[in-house]
């Protein structure tokens, strides 16, 4: 019999789900958080003077390097494993996932009429080997007034989601500009996935 080539996705995003789908990347998640022996949380909060993007990166490796290690756990066959880890940042400061609506509407009353940026890393751990790319993109908001804001919270959309919004979703009309990666503001960069994968023999084009 022959074995398709494969990966585990380290992340419950259907998002992520959603976009290796879309290049043809046949995986299966791992779902590390339902496990009882997993012990050991990855650490995201922030460290002092670090910066966004080493945040971010730090983030992804760690992950990705759970993942792995969640293999030998569950004694699943070997393939390599993918995380992401995606942050919105304004004037150089995290903007992190909105705990209330109340938090939402602030989240997105700073982004209003302004260019902010989406840092999106992803990483493959397999065996001893680790690499990582790391996506910047620049997104610049329409002015929000309060109606508009009001009618986006009553999407529930904002759950969840770093910055409050999802570019995928009704927030896609609040968009002006964007310059970068679309999908790497959805929380995965295909082309920087695709290229990734391709350096550990994954088949993709």
């Amino acid at each position: 019999m022959i074995i398709q080539p494969r990966i585990y996705l380290a992340s419950q995003s259907p998002r992520r789900r959603e976009l290796l789908k879309q290049i043809g990347v046949n995986f299966e998640m791992l779902l590390l958080r339902s496990d009882p022996r997993r012990t050991v949380d990855v650490d995201e909060t922030p460290h002092a003077d670090e910066s966004p993007e080493t945040y971010v990166t730090r983030v992804c490796e760690a992950k990705a390097n759970a993942g792995w290690n969640g293999l030998w756990l569950r004694n699943l066959p070997t393939f390599p494993a993918l995380a992401a880890d995606t942050s919105v940042i304004l004037n150089g400061k995290i903007i992190g996932k909105p705990r209330d609506r109340e938090e939402a509407a602030a989240m997105l009353r700073q982004l209003s009429g302004r260019r902010h940026q989406v840092l999106s890393a992803v990483a493959v751990a397999f065996g001893e080997r680790i690499e990582i790319r790391l996506s910047t993109t620049a997104v610049t908001f329409a002015v929000l007034d309060e109606e508009r804001i009001h009618r986006y919270l009553l999407t529930n959309e904002w759950h969840d989601k770093a910055g409050a919004y999802g570019i995928q979703g009704h927030a896609g009309a609040f968009v002006e500009r964007i310059e970068g990666s679309y999908s790497g503001v959805m929380g995965l960069p295909l082309f920087e996935t695709a290229e990734l994968l391709r350096t550990f023999g994954y088949p993709v084009l």
